[in-house]
C-alpha cells in the first residue's frame, strides 16, 4: 500500500472517529414530517431518524437519536450531514450508492464530489460483520422517505 493510500485511510479513520464521538444532527427534531426507526438485531444498534421535508421535496432538516457502535453512529451522523438541504431523489441516490458500495465489490469512486466524505465508510467492507452497522441509518433514511411504518432493519 502506498503512503498516500495509508494517509487517506488514516484520514477516513479519523473522520469516522470524529463523527462517532461528536455526532452531527444528534437529537429529536420536533417538527419532523418523516420518521423511521432502525434496528440492527445482531449488534444492538438502534436509531430513530427524523426528517423535515418541505413541499418541494427538499430535506430541510434531519436528525437522529439512538445508540450503537462507533460505525453506526458515525454513519448516521455522516448521513444527516449529507442529506440535509438536498432533494428526496438525490437522498435516495445516496442510499443506493452507499448500500451498493458497502455490499458489493464496487470500488469506483463516484464523480459526485459531495460523496467524498462518505468514502470514509468504504473501509467497513473489510469487516463484513460491520457492514450492517454502517448501512442501518441509510436503510432508515429509505424507510422514512417512503413513509414505511415498520422499523428498518439490516436483516
Amino acid at each position: 500500500m502506498s503512503e498516500s493510500q495509508t494517509d487517506m485511510q488514516d484520514l477516513y479513520r479519523e473522520l469516522i472517529l470524529d463523527h462517532s464521538r461528536n455526532p452531527r444532527h444528534f437529537g429529536r427534531l420536533s417538527d419532523a414530517t418523516h420518521t423511521a426507526d432502525g434496528i440492527n438485531p445482531l449488534c444492538g444498534d438502534k436509531l430513530k431518524l427524523y426528517l423535515r421535508v418541505d413541499d418541494r421535496g427538499r430535506i430541510e432538516s434531519s436528525s437522529f437519536e439512538g445508540s450503537g457502535c462507533a460505525i453506526s453512529v458515525a454513519s448516521a451522523s455522516l448521513m444527516t450531514v449529507t442529506v440535509t438541504g438536498i432533494g428526496i431523489d438525490q437522498a435516495e441516490s445516496y442510499f443506493e450508492e452507499v448500500t451498493q458500495r458497502l455490499t458489493s465489490d464496487r470500488t469506483e469512486v463516484s464523480s459526485d464530489s459531495s460523496y467524498d466524505k462518505l468514502q470514509a465508510l468504504d473501509g467497513v467492507r473489510a469487516y463484513p460483520a460491520r457492514v450492517k452497522c454502517a448501512t442501518l441509518a441509510w436503510h432508515a433514511l429509505h424507510s422514512a422517505l417512503e413513509n414505511k411504518t415498520t422499523p428498518a432493519t439490516t436483516e
